[in-house]
C-alpha cells in the first residue's frame, strides 16, 4: 500500500466531506452561543410527524452495530484493512465516549426538564425508549455516525458527492438523537467533532501494518490488456 498523504493533504483530497463538516462547527457554534439548553428539542418537539418519526427512528440506527457492519461489508470491495479497521474504530468510539459521559456527567433532555418540572410538555416519539440519566454528553450515537462516515468517506474513492451524502448520513444520526429526546444539540456537537478525530486516526492507523493481503479486495479490478 502506498504511504498516505499528510494531515492537510487529506483533508484537501476530502474536502466534500470536510468543507461540510467545518461549516457545521462554525455554524453550530454561533447557535451554541446565541440559543438556550434545550431549544433544539422544543423546536423539534413541536414538530412531529408521522415521515420524521420514521426518518429518524431508523436514521439513529445507522450509529449502532448495524451501521458498522454495513460498512465494513462494503469497504470488503475496496481493501480489507479497511473492513477490518472499521469494526476496531468502533471499539474505540465506545471506550472514549464511556469515560467522557462518566467525567461530564450532564443529564439528557428529560432529566433535565423533569428537574425544572417540564418534561409533562415533552412529546416522545412512540416506542422510543428515552433515557434521563446524567450521561448524555457527549452523544456516543452522533459520535459513531460520524466516525463511521468520516471513516468511509477518507477510504472510497469518490470525494466529491460521496464526501458530501457521507456528511450527510453522519448529521442525519447527529439531528436523530435531538429529534428523539435523547440529546442537546451540545451533546451532538461534542460528539460529531470527537468522531471525525477518531475518524482521521484510524485511517492513518490502519495503513501502518505492511501486509499485502491486507490489501486484498472483493471483485478486483480487471486487468486492461492491450493488444500488439
Amino acid at each position: 500500500m502506498q504511504p498516505l498523504p499528510p494531515l492537510r493533504t487529506l483533508v484537501k483530497d476530502n474536502r466534500w466531506f470536510f468543507s461540510a463538516f467545518v461549516q457545521f462547527l462554525l455554524f453550530g457554534a454561533v447557535l451554541l452561543a446565541l440559543m438556550h439548553t434545550g431549544d433544539f428539542v422544543w423546536f423539534f418537539n413541536d414538530r412531529r410527524s408521522a415521515w420524521a418519526d420514521f426518518l429518524f427512528v431508523y436514521g439513529t440506527k445507522l450509529g449502532e452495530p448495524i451501521g458498522f457492519l454495513i460498512g465494513a461489508v462494503g469497504l470488503l470491495f475496496l481493501r480489507v484493512r479497511y473492513a477490518l479497521a472499521l469494526p476496531l474504530l468502533g471499539l474505540t468510539v465506545s471506550v472514549v465516549s464511556y469515560p467522557l459521559k462518566q467525567f461530564f456527567s450532564h443529564y439528557r433532555p428529560l432529566g433535565y426538564f423533569r428537574q425544572l418540572d417540564l418534561d409533562e410538555f415533552l412529546l416522545f416519539v412512540e416506542g422510543v425508549k428515552v433515557h434521563s440519566g446524567p450521561n448524555g454528553f457527549p452523544s456516543g450515537h452522533t459520535m459513531a455516525g460520524f466516525a463511521l462516515f468520516a471513516f468511509l468517506a477518507l477510504c472510497t474513492p469518490r470525494k466529491q458527492w460521496g464526501g458530501f451524502l457521507f456528511f450527510a448520513l453522519a448529521l442525519l444520526v447527529g439531528l436523530s438523537r435531538i429529534y428523539l429526546t435523547q440529546h442537546f444539540f451540545k451533546d451532538v456537537y461534542f460528539g460529531a467533532a470527537v468522531g471525525v478525530v477518531l475518524a482521521v486516526c484510524w485511517y492513518y492507523l490502519q495503513a501502518l501494518p505492511d501486509a499485502k493481503w491486507l490489501d486484498w479486495r472483493l471483485l478486483p479490478r480487471k486487468r486492461i490488456t492491450t493488444t500488439p
